[in-house]
């Protein structure tokens, strides 16, 4: 089991839609570059290690969940600027949270 945390801790996470405007794979890995649109925040470049279950082609115009507030990270000479959230089966395998309906880039997860 996880441990708790308090609401207030939770809320410092900013989770907002994202709308995928840019997908690729980074060249000898299994990580995509995803240049994310977060509407009034901008739009962001997110490394993820999705690239052996998804193609970036069909990632791109997808509504996604995302980190927003996550400190950058330099990952492989490439800044990551947040974080998708995913769910992962028992093989470990990733699949990406989405939303329901097509709520604007940058919609608050409330």
């Amino acid at each position: 089991m996880s441990s708790e945390i308090t609401i207030d801790e939770f809320m410092k996470v900013d989770l907002r839609v994202g709308l995928v405007k840019e997908a690729e794979v980074i060249t000898g890995t299994k990580l995509v570059r995803l240049l994310v649109d977060l509407g009034e925040l901008g739009e962001r470049q997110i490394i993820a290690g999705i690239g052996e279950y998804y193609k970036p082609e069909d990632l791109i115009g997808r509504r996604i969940i995302v980190v927003a507030n996550l400190k950058p990270k330099k990952i492989r000479g490439y800044v990551s600027q947040g974080m998708l959230l995913a769910a992962e089966d028992r093989s470990g395998r990733p699949y990406i949270l989405t939303v329901d309906g097509e709520p604007e880039p940058g919609a608050k997860i409330v």
